[in-house]
């Protein structure tokens, strides 16, 4: 997968990657090129070249030389088979035990799937609805009817942008206080008709700027866990990416809450929290951070803050999207389907229970 970004922990990886690319030309070279004569010199225009420049685990340009190609297709394909055995047990062994700094720096990956790809990939006949009714639309927050699998539903999620200009508009995924009013709307809507709610969770945290604050951005969050844990409708939240602060919980009070396996959930980011902890953000007080911070989806789990973790494709939602949603798909019909089967007037009271919960403890007698 050829990208200009790379996770620095990921480099070896890129470096096999790279080079099974290269011999995939290779191949495609000799099954649709003719053999050069016996007799052509080597470096004739009959003659393939091959000068790829290939990034090396230790971070110099490795290079493979047209002489160092495999001379047939047998022998092409019989390569990139062992790179290929190889980049899977490389990426077994790193995705294995990985850090939580370095899961969250996989949730920030640029081309991790988001809310819009997931909408594209696995809804059917969406129709997106637009504005609060009070000040305007928000692009980072995306709302809209639609059929996830047989099941008509509202779907609500964060957007980041994928170009330069749509992160801007869409403030890298930081919603507005008329995007947290317009998600509640909506749902609100999706009460009325009977439809169970879906929400998508990808936000570093809601927008700190002056505007939001001046129009109320405390003050929308604080309504949405108010108004959606009285909803009786069921609602399932996933966080797909980054779960910040009351940011992502503003679209996150649901019935059933789960994580992607490489995704994190957590009151501050790292770097927020290193900057108040050690009054700088540097690789070590973000590791430690982000230690502490039991952020997670393994550690959520433990602590009873979301009920499932979704597993990932081998290396991350990134390297394989179609079939991230394919599960993702089918985890959440699952769980609208077994919550249907509940009286719709008794889901308030059991979502309660299930937030007043959250950080209950029992303190041991004193012996």
């Amino acid at each position: 997968m050829s990208a200009f970004y790379q996770l620095e922990f990921e480099r070896p990886v890129v470096t096999i990657e790279r080079r099974i690319e290269q011999l995939e030309r290779h191949l495609r070279q000799l099954t649709t090129v003719p053999a050069p004569a016996a007799d052509a010199p080597a470096g004739s225009a009959d003659a393939p070249v091959f000068t790829a420049d290939l990034p090396a685990a230790n971070g110099d340009m490795a290079v493979i030389d047209a002489d160092d190609l495999p001379p047939t297709a047998e022998a092409t394909k019989s390569l990139i088979d062992r790179l290929a055995a190889q980049r899977q047990a490389l990426l077994t062994d790193l995705y294995r035990d990985l850090s939580p700094w370095n899961t969250v720096r996989v949730a920030r990956h640029p081309n991790r799937p988001q809310s819009r790809d997931y909408i594209e990939m696995f809804c059917k006949d969406f129709c997106e609805l637009h504005g609060d009714r009070r000040f305007g639309d928000d692009p980072a927050m995306v709302t809209g009817f639609g059929r996830i699998g047989s099941i008509k539903c509202l779907i609500v999620g964060h957007h980041k942008g994928r170009t330069t200009k749509e992160k801007i508009a869409c403030h890298f995924g930081c919603a507005h206080p008329e995007g947290y009013r317009k998600a509640l709307a909506k749902m609100k809507l999706a009460e009325k008709f009977g439809l169970p709610i879906v929400t998508l969770v990808d936000t570093p945290g809601a927008y700190p700027g002056v505007g939001a604050e001046e129009r109320g951005q405390a003050e929308a969050i604080a309504v949405n866990l108010r108004e959606m844990s009285r909803l009786k409708t069921p609602i399932v939240s996933i966080i797909i990416g980054e779960g910040g602060s009351g940011g992502a919980l503003g679209i996150a009070v649901a019935d059933r809450v789960g994580m992607l396996s490489n995704s994190w959930y957590s009151v501050i980011s790292p770097e927020g929290c290193a900057a108040i902890l050690w009054k700088q953000a540097n690789e070590q007080t973000n590791t430690a951070a982000a230690d502490s911070l039991k952020l997670t989806a393994r550690d959520n789990l433990d602590l009873g803050i979301v009920d499932s973790v979704i597993p990932e494709p081998l290396g991350g939602a990134h390297r394989d999207p179609k079939a991230m949603a394919r599960t993702l798909e089918r985890w959440i019909t699952d769980q609208l389907q077994e919550l249907r089967t509940h009286r719709r007037e008794l889901l308030p009271q059991r979502r309660y229970e299930r937030f007043r919960a959250l950080g209950a403890y029992v303190e041991a007698a004193v012996a």
